[in-house]
């Protein structure tokens, strides 16, 4: 059983849909240090802000594009939300839209690793680290903050449009990595993470232009764990309409998979974009690609009480193959407040 320091996951991180353009956006409760939106029904361009770059400087998760500077897209962080200007990626006129917003903190240096970022943004609590730092070029470490290992960092060339998003996850090792920008497999190279995991105060990159390159403005994003509020791991599918369960202690808000073995797209649910039964969810968008949000009884996923359940057999998230995947809290299974007496858990 799964009990949490986090009794309220909005605190930390939040889902918001719009349909009309709306250049206020003030509903989170918490101002966001990293927000992700996306249309969902037009072939727009996903965009990613944080507050260690900045507002209006533009990344796409779904391409290799190095960072753009914009001033009709993001244009400021504030205490319950954002503000947004009125281009097509972002505020398209008569379409509908959806942010993924998570907070981080506000510390403004770490040291500790032969890497020292210009800026972080870091929370140990919500288990969430910023880090926008120059390449070396060389091996090197960066102190994390969090407490824990992460389990997941994706990092970005901010000047290249050559080198996409490089991703690390547990369920694939420090010597793999994915590619966030699009559908393939694991690839197995040591100059990503230098073949070293992540530890309790530090993460390591290797000599890759896309992580670490020579003199380049980079960014990095880091998860690590926390019970009840956030889950990173790895299940087989089972192949079978009756889909497999994956346990995170904690009901979902938003679901991101990965099969590691075969090129499939990155699928993301959460719990705003469902028609009707927030539990029932027939509505996808994909990290990889700028398409627009479908919607497929086939592709569906159950958000339960303590994890979530593939609905069917779909090769994306249920053959018989291992996926990896990231999961963030809506409710948790057991609050801090009502841990099970007596039980330690």
């Amino acid at each position: 059983m799964a009990y949490t320091t986090i009794d309220d996951p909005t605190l930390f991180f939040d889902t918001t849909t719009w349909s009309t353009v709306d250049t206020s956006i003030d509903t989170l409760n918490f101002q966001p240090d990293w927000v992700w939106l996306k249309s969902r029904s037009n072939a727009d361009t996903q965009v990613v802000f944080d507050s260690a770059r900045g507002a209006n400087k533009r990344l796409s998760p779904s391409g290799v594009a190095a960072e753009s500077t914009t001033s009709d897209e993001l244009t400021a962080f504030n205490s319950d939300g954002f503000t947004l200007g009125t281009g097509d990626n972002v505020n398209r006129s008569s379409q509908t839209m959806v942010a993924w917003s998570w907070k981080a903190g506000t510390t403004s240096s770490i040291s500790g690793g032969s890497i020292t970022p210009a800026a972080v943004s870091i929370n140990a609590t919500s288990g969430f680290g910023i880090y926008r730092y120059t390449g070396t070029g060389s091996n090197g470490t960066i102190a994390h903050g969090l407490g824990t290992a992460p389990k997941f960092i994706v990092t970005k060339n901010r000047d290249s449009g050559s080198y996409g998003w490089y991703a690390y996850h547990i369920g694939i090792g420090a010597t793999k990595n994915l590619y966030l920008h699009n559908s393939d497999a694991t690839v197995t190279s040591s100059d990503r993470w230098n073949d070293t995991a992540p530890t309790s105060t530090l993460f390591t990159l290797s000599t890759n232009t896309g992580v670490n390159g020579s003199s380049a403005n980079m960014i990095a994003y880091a998860f690590s764990e926390v019970k009840g509020y956030s889950k990173f791991g790895s299940y087989v599918g089972n192949n079978n309409a009756d889909g497999a369960f994956i346990y995170t202690g904690f009901r979902p808000a938003w679901v991101m998979i990965k099969n590691t073995q075969t090129a499939r797209d990155w699928f993301i649910w959460d719990n705003e974009r469902s028609d009707g039964n927030p539990n029932l969810l027939n509505k996808y968008l994909r990290a990889n690609t700028d398409e627009v949000e479908g919607s497929n009884s086939t592709t569906g996923m159950d958000f339960l009480s303590n994890g979530f359940k593939c609905r069917n057999d779909f090769g994306a998230v249920n053959h018989a193959e291992t996926y990896v995947y990231l999961a963030f809290a809506k409710a948790p299974f057991v609050t801090a407040g009502t841990k099970a007496a007596g039980t330690g858990v």
